[in-house]
């Protein structure tokens, strides 16, 4: 399927937790991307919702934490930057890539359980960069951390 404007507007992951928004696409055969062995998949990421202009993903708490008991701040960092990077991914199209050139993130606040949602808004979608704010909630919607990633894209 070729990706165009038209039908862009909400890929979904095909996974059974995934909350569809529209039909499902399945955005790793789209993009060509197995996430077997990857950060991806270690962390036990689940992407929600895909398009250029918005991602949302989401991890669970144990397994990603730091020795205290409390969600990593790297794993919110990996969420972030992956969703941004999928969106960006979802701007350029599938004849381009993308990588992340800059990455900040301010953690606000714990998380000791359940799960954190990433929600990736563009800022810029330009020919060749894309930025995006990310905001990860924990269950109770508390923000627990604000990202920020630039996105160069290739070729």
């Amino acid at each position: 399927m070729e990706v165009t404007p038209d039908n862009i507007a909400r890929m979904t992951d095909t996974s059974a937790s995934a909350t569809p928004s529209g039909p499902a696409i399945d955005w790793k055969a789209l993009y060509g991307v197995d996430t077997t062995g990857t950060l991806f998949e270690r962390m036990e990421m689940e992407l929600l919702e895909l398009a250029p202009d918005r991602a949302v993903g989401r991890i669970p708490v144990k397994g990603n934490t730091q020795p205290a008991g409390l969600l990593h701040g790297g794993a919110s960092v990996v969420l972030a930057e992956t969703l941004g990077s999928l969106a960006a991914q979802a701007h350029a199209g599938p004849d381009k890539k993308t990588v992340g050139i800059e990455v900040s993130a301010t953690h606000h606040r714990g998380a000791r359980e359940g799960y954190v949602t990433g929600t990736a808004t563009a800022i810029h979608l330009g020919r060749t960069t894309a930025s995006y704010e990310i905001v990860i909630t924990d269950d109770a919607g508390k923000r627990v951390c604000t990202a920020r990633l630039t996105c160069l894209i290739l070729g």
